[in-house]
């Protein structure tokens, strides 16, 4: 039987563990085992560098927080080695960092994901993995919206040219 203070430190992990699954927007959780200290170290700079959490859980504590929060289904895969990734604001962050880990390093698997309170199987995590970022998103997007008036100044620009001279501005006329 565990001594109090240890159960102690059990429960503010699950309740760390849930608070981080209900504030989260999008989480992968991957079996890391057979990879060296060193990818492991590049592979946590890399996702918090994207601002991603990334830590290794027991399969128990895990179970708990996940049965705390909506996300039913996702405890299924915990067995093994596990590590949760997740991401408050980017919905592909965690998923593109750890699919492009997972093709590079055999040993390195993802087992599970989830979306809001959508769990998710590798098909879609996939996929999520080969959006590019939200700010290549955004960035397509305003380039979207500036094409067209872009091409205007372009097309009066050219008018301007063929004429040869500006258009001249009509003057005020000066008051006394």
């Amino acid at each position: 039987m565990p001594s109090e203070k240890v159960l102690e430190q059990k429960k503010q992990v699950v309740a760390e563990l849930t608070d981080r699954l209900n504030n989260s927007c999008a989480g992968i959780i991957v079996d890391y085992k057979g990879i060296t200290v060193a990818d492991d170290t590049k592979l946590r700079k890399e996702l918090r560098e994207a601002g991603v959490q990334y830590s290794v859980v027991k399969n128990t504590l895990l179970k708990i927080a996940i049965a705390n929060t909506e996300k039913k289904g996702l405890d299924t895969v915990l067995e093994g080695t596990s590590a949760i990734a997740t991401s408050a604001e980017d919905y592909v962050a965690a998923a593109r960092i750890l699919w492009k880990f997972a093709d590079s390093h055999k040993t390195f698997a993802i087992k599970n994901g989830y979306i809001d309170n959508e769990v998710i199987g590798l098909d879609k995590i996939e996929g999520l993995s080969k959006l590019p970022s939200r700010e290549i998103l955004l960035a397509t997007v305003l380039n979207a919206f500036n094409a067209p008036i872009a091409s205007f100044a372009r097309a009066v620009q050219a008018i301007v040219d063929k004429s040869g001279e500006a258009p001249a501005a009509e003057e005020a006329p000066a008051e006394a």
